[in-house]
């Protein structure tokens, strides 16, 4: 049920900011990878019995969310809301990134606790694929006590992330530094909360602590929800190597400002989107599409580009085999095209003029998770399914 061809494809997205569009029509899947992208006429597609009629629509990868909340299981008591991670998957997400769990009722803040409530996490998602999305969580709050040792037998359980630092309670940019090189030697990946106060409990962060701590991402630079001042993003891309992030959950101006800065610099490869959801403002299904679109209508960047912003720059940035389409890689991905009623002729069309897209199905691993998103409009061309 992994072997899937996708023929009569309008356009094909990679999702790599160094290539964003592929020739050709056809997309082939064998044993839940990517087999095959290009043309028709050079497809083998012996054997493969599961045929999608694409009808002209858009295919671009699977949406790699890098800034959610999850907690355990698909329930946010942020929000008090069931089933909001299948939700996203109807916005075209396959895989979402934890930016920590703070959100747990009761979130221990002592090393032992710390430490079994990411292992928990961890492995928790691990076993658990919510509508199928891939959900890496286990992302470590960053407490006072914290030892290395602690950090080697979180990584020799699986934990690859540390939490947004500066929503947690070590709050010194020293003792940050200290230990983000510990998990950077275990091939964690760090961020650090960047702007104002999010939470009761974080803090204002600038350029000089993301300077000092050199993690691998700087959060929500567009505000999570107030934003950094351009200059300070300018600081984290002239002295430090991080991605820097813009987010649904954060000031609309100041994303498309920083698009424009990272375009300017030639620098689009390091920028990663992300919703910061659950949050404040509540759960967004759609907010991947929607932060594509402001990156285009507003940043004033080629809609393909800001596709892979949305996927292969973040695949890249956590090692992952997803988000981008070329062959050997996980197929998650989506058909995509112009909402019903949009003024754009087709799905790269509408995110530049600001649309959201129109999803019209999502496919992980090479099977097929939904036809006819709940919460999109319906897209103008007639896909076909099985």
């Amino acid at each position: 049920m992994s072997d899937l061809v996708v023929r009569n494809i309008g356009t094909i997205v990679t999702g790599e900011i160094a290539s964003p569009v592929a020739g050709g029509d056809t997309l082939v899947v064998r044993e839940g990878l990517v087999a095959f992208v290009g043309s028709e006429r050079d497809a083998d597609t012996t054997g493969v019995d599961r045929e999608i009629d694409a009808a002209g629509a858009t295919v671009i990868p699977g949406l790699c969310d890098n800034h959610v909340h999850p907690v355990i299981g698909d329930y946010t008591p942020r929000q008090r809301q069931s089933d909001f991670i299948e939700s996203c998957l109807h916005g075209g997400v396959t895989t979402m990134v934890s930016a920590g769990e703070p959100h747990t009722p009761g979130r221990p803040k002592d090393p032992a606790g710390v430490k079994a409530l990411t292992v928990l996490a961890h492995k928790s998602f691990n076993n658990l694929r919510p509508a199928g999305v891939k959900v890496h969580a286990g992302a470590v709050m960053l407490e006072p006590g914290l030892t290395e040792a602690d950090f080697e037998e979180m990584a020799s359980a699986g934990v690859k992330l540390v939490a947004e630092i500066g929503i947690s309670g070590v709050k010194d940019p020293g003792v940050a530094a200290e230990m983000t090189r510990w998990a950077q030697a275990l091939g964690m990946k760090v961020m650090v909360h960047t702007g104002g106060a999010s939470i009761p409990g974080s803090g204002v962060i600038g350029a000089d602590f993301v300077v000092e701590v050199q993690p691998d991402v700087a959060g929500h630079t567009n505000g999570g929800p107030t934003a950094l001042p351009l200059s300070d993003v300018v600081t984290i891309l002239d002295e430090t190597t991080a991605h820097i992030e813009i987010v649904h959950n954060g000031n609309v101006r100041a994303a498309a400002d920083v698009v424009q800065l990272a375009a300017e610099r030639d620098e689009l490869h390091r920028v990663v989107i992300g919703t910061d959801s659950p949050a404040g403002s509540g759960v967004q299904p759609l907010g991947m599409l929607r932060v594509m679109s402001w990156a285009a209508s507003l940043g004033g960047i080629d809609p393909e580009l800001a596709v892979g912003m949305a996927t292969g720059n973040v695949a890249r940035l956590h090692e992952l085999n997803v988000g981008v389409l070329e062959v050997g890689r996980e197929a998650d991905f989506s058909i995509v095209d112009a909402p019903l009623g949009s003024q754009a002729e087709d799905a790269l069309t509408a995110i530049a003029i600001g649309d959201t897209l129109a999803v019209g199905g999502t496919v992980i691993d090479g099977q097929i998770r939904f036809v006819k998103s709940r919460n999109t409009p319906p897209p103008v061309r007639p896909i076909a399914f099985p």
